[in-house]
């Protein structure tokens, strides 16, 4: 009986056959799920990452390997729940809080976010997503200066992304320094010149901001130029 775990008790000739079991280990469906993502095919990468998530319930990377997927796949709700359960097992694995606050951030759960964030920034002050992300939560909450200084931390951290330059310019736009603010987005330009297409903005959405902050992005290039 292929694929059934057989316990054979011989009463007789009789055989019972107690339970399914998967022909393939977790980290099998770990690596058929990231496949699948990078080809788009989110249902599929999704069901093997649960998969794997049920054969190793324990293994949080893999819960924030699906939780992500979820996110990816516009499954917010899900992807909340399911980094949720592994921020309850473990609350001080950054990977997990990195991720669950990218989720609230972008479902406009702010204050959710900007809790998320800071635990993860206290936790490893090195980490530069939880600045980032702390900058574009607080930027939508008009607190602009914690805004510019969490942007700064993450221009700091990773200089050679423009996303943070970008987000401190709409920062210092937000706060009336109008001129530091088309400073800083030269630093973006500088990093990446594709910034100085208003179009090519589009794209940060996928980088959390929202529809009103690329809105306010394309305001500081004109200014620019």
């Amino acid at each position: 009986m292929k694929g059934l775990i057989v316990v054979g008790l011989v009463m007789g000739a009789s055989l019972v056959a107690v339970k399914p079991v998967s022909a393939l280990s977790a980290e099998a469906y770990r690596q058929i799920g990231l496949s699948d993502r990078e080809q788009g095919r989110y249902a599929e990468a999704i069901a093997a990452l649960q998969q794997a998530v049920a054969l190793e319930p324990a293994n949080l990377s893999g819960r924030v390997l699906l939780g992500w997927t979820q996110h990816k796949a516009g499954q917010n709700t899900a992807a909340a729940a399911t980094l949720l359960e592994a921020f309850h097992r473990n609350p001080f694995d950054v990977p997990t809080l990195n991720a669950l606050g990218i989720v609230y951030l972008v479902e406009g759960q702010l204050t959710a976010a900007v809790t998320t964030h800071t635990w993860a920034a206290m936790l490893q002050p090195g980490n530069e997503i939880p600045h980032y992300n702390l900058s574009l939560a607080f930027e939508r909450l008009r607190q602009y200066n914690w805004a510019i200084a969490t942007a700064k931390n993450a221009a700091k951290l990773e200089p050679t992304n423009p996303h943070p330059f970008v987000a401190l310019a709409i920062a210092y736009w937000g706060n009336g320094e109008k001129a530091q603010a088309r400073q800083i987005y030269q630093q973006a330009l500088n990093v990446d010149p594709r910034y100085r297409d208003a179009a090519f903005l589009n794209y940060l959405n996928e980088a959390g901001f929202s529809q009103d902050q690329i809105v306010r992005s394309k305001i500081v290039l004109q200014s620019v130029r």
